[in-house]
């Protein structure tokens, strides 16, 4: 693909970086369209993205939606059939602000005070359509054969909730129409496993206005909530966990100590009490902490494993909410390890292959990044050092590839995060193994070592879920709600084929809740054909029981899965022998 850089040169990109260059085009062809349609309208940002490319626009006070997305389309069309030859120039500062000035472009103007002092400023030229962008960009508007507008959402400019709020346009575009029809139609499969609609059918969740952004739990949801604790506290404990539970709400002089009030008090949220400020816990490290804290410890003790299933707060824009995928409050399944120095290459790789175990157990695969030292960090050189060579040791014991993903650490030690990849081959950051010196030094944590001296532990933090609730949407669209039979609300529901094997029906049904099996009976005056489709595709339950006088008389259960339409009669016994083995070997 011919591409020109803004000095004017013309070059070939392929790969990844064409896939960026092709859609940093479309974003620019996005807003010549818009301001056909449109005049008035000033630009912000409009990046190419992992996905696809967006605009950030400021409409002057005129609405946009997504009806709106054809006709602007069709206008991006008429531009590459137009087949505008795309050129960059370069301005002196002071032209350049002139010049975005003159076109009306506040955003842009804003912009270039941002930039550094003495440095010349880029242009691409289309047509009449002028825009602000180091590139590169494609030559001719014609070469942008695949696209395809996919949404309308709100913005804040600079993402700060201050400012004014602006329309972001997305879209997406590829080299072909063939890979643009395969991304299309992957869309289509993750809008029909989107867990919010999902959510609802099968009542596992809701939210509500009186609280944006705070999920609810319904009976089905709670069901599946908890299968996924009990999972999480038989294995901790088989690895050797204690659990804790520490205050939702601590004082401002913890978070101060922590270095979370200078690091994160915008997320935070606070409230007085008894005239002292107080904040509900964004982490739930602080905590555990002073829990490590309250009594002496002696080396023989470590590593000291202890796990929380802590609810946190955080202060969420309400333009970035998303469902479960981002909540204002959740469950992060912690875990803080406090060990020896010469502990943490053992500790970190038995962590790496308790998540494995975890991962697993749902299907998933995952890669492995790890992230170093940030700008906006606390502690020493040699403390940042030994950290990051700790985590590289586990890795490379373990013989794990990994990514280096430079600058992303946590404020106070570098991280592994674990990448899933669900069954549409999306990636989700879940799992996370932080390695922290700080927190002991900042609250003088120590421990007795061998000579009866006062030694400094090191701290790990550690999630597998991450988040519950994220990981439930999660698991929610991978499985696109057909769970496992171990996490399904509904194992199996018996239907009746006439209210003369009623009382039979409620004898199954208590027959395997004694069984410890979740059952429910549908016996309801429908049509049996309609029953089965709404236990099927609705509620997806795993098994269904289809109930006659024929199996009232011989004391048998017909058996459908959710995923056949086929049939199968056993005897009840046979029957919760096979249901009870799978729920407990949780397949």
């Amino acid at each position: 693909m011919k591409v020109i850089h803004k000095d004017g040169s013309v070059g070939i990109l392929e790969g990844a970086d064409e896939l960026q260059v092709l859609r940093h085009t479309a974003a620019h062809i996005l807003a010549q369209a818009v301001k056909r349609l449109w005049p008035q309208a000033a630009f912000a940002y409009g990046p190419a993205t992992e996905k696809g490319f967006s605009y950030d626009v400021d409409l002057g006070g005129a609405s946009l939606s997504e009806d709106d997305l054809p006709a602007i389309e069709a206008e991006m069309r008429r531009i590459v059939r137009e087949n505008l030859p795309i050129k960059p120039f370069v301005l002196p500062r002071a032209e350049a602000l002139r010049l975005m000035e003159e076109r009306r472009e506040p955003y842009k103007t804003e912009h270039i005070a941002d930039l550094p002092e003495g440095e010349p400023i880029s242009f691409y030229r289309q047509g009449e359509y002028i825009d602000m962008c180091r590139g590169p960009h494609l030559t001719y508007t014609k070469a942008l054969r695949a696209f395809k507008l996919t949404g309308v959402s709100g913005a804040y400019w600079k993402n700060d909730a201050n400012n004014k709020m602006l329309t972001r346009i997305s879209g997406t575009a590829f080299a072909s129409q063939e890979e643009l029809d395969a991304h299309l139609q992957l869309l289509e499969e993750a809008a029909r496993r989107d867990h919010r609609r999902i959510g609802r059918e099968m009542e596992l969740f809701m939210f509500s206005d009186a609280g944006p952004g705070f999920p609810f739990f319904l009976p089905n949801g709670l069901i599946l909530r908890s299968a996924l604790i009990d999972y999480w506290r038989e294995l901790h404990t088989a690895n050797g966990y204690a659990e804790i539970s520490t205050p939702i709400m601590l004082n401002r002089s913890l978070w101060e100590m922590s270095g979370h009030w200078a690091h994160y008090k915008d997320n935070m949220y606070a409230t007085q009490i008894d005239g002292e400020d107080f904040c509900i816990k964004p982490m739930n490290c602080p905590g555990g902490v002073l829990v490590y804290a309250s009594r002496p410890h002696s080396y023989r003790e470590l590593p000291l494993r202890i796990g929380e299933l802590g609810l946190v707060h955080r202060n969420e824009l309400k333009g970035t909410l998303h469902g479960l995928f981002r909540a204002r409050c959740f469950t992060q399944d912690d875990a803080h390890i406090f060990m020896r120095r010469d502990q943490i290459t053992d500790e970190i790789a038995g962590v790496v292959r308790l998540i494995d175990t975890v991962y697993a157990k749902f299907g998933f695969s995952y890669t492995l990044e790890l992230s170093t030292r940030p700008e906006n960090s606390m502690g020493s050189d040699e403390d940042w050092a030994a950290a990051t060579n700790g985590l590289k040791g586990a890795l490379d014991l373990l013989g794990l590839p990994y990514a280096i993903n430079e600058g992303d650490g946590a404020f106070y030690g570098p991280k592994i995060d674990f990448h899933l990849r669900d069954s549409l081959g999306r990636t989700w950051q879940c799992g996370t193994i932080q390695l922290d010196f700080q927190l002991p030094q900042k609250f003088d944590l120590t421990y007795t070592d061998e000579n009866n001296q006062k030694q400094r532990p090191i701290m790990l933090h550690r999630v597998c879920f991450g988040s519950i609730e994220r990981f439930i949407g999660i698991l929610t669209e991978h499985f696109a709600g057909k769970f496992p039979v171990w996490l399904a609300p509904v194992q199996v529901k018996v239907l009746l084929l006439s209210d003369k094997c009623a009382a039979y029906g409620r004898q199954v049904c208590d027959a395997l809740r004694q069984a410890q099996v979740r059952c429910a009976l549908d016996d309801r005056r429908e049509k049996i054909g309609y029953m089965i489709r709404e236990a099927q595709v609705v509620d997806r339950v795993p098994y269904m029981l289809i109930l006659g006088q024929k199996e009232a008389e011989s004391g048998t259960v017909s058996v459908r899965s959710r995923d056949t339409a086929q049939t199968e009669t056993m005897t009840l016994a046979a029957f919760t022998e096979q249901i009870t083995a799978e729920i407990a070997q949780k397949v």
